[in-house]
């Protein structure tokens, strides 16, 4: 399995409010994608999938009217 640091990024909603939430941790998937949708569980999840020309993967999930984004940068 492939290994990866992810960056997870949730927007805030709030008016007035830039910050958002910024999660970091080391990952083993072999399927980004897959990663995310096993990660929003039990949710009615909309992904797009963009791939960077040094291997990383970042994943939008569309969530609840919220929009997440996933960094998968290889390690």
């Amino acid at each position: 399995m492939a290994q990866y640091e992810l960056v997870h990024e949730i927007q805030n909603l709030c008016p007035n409010n830039q910050m958002r939430d910024i999660f970091f941790k080391e990952v083993e998937t072999d399927d980004p994608p897959e990663y995310v949708r096993q990660f929003l569980k039990g949710k009615i999840v909309e992904l797009t999938t963009d791939s960077g020309p040094d291997g990383a993967v970042t994943v939008y999930a569309s969530c609840d009217g919220l929009t997440q984004k996933f960094v998968f940068s290889p390690i």
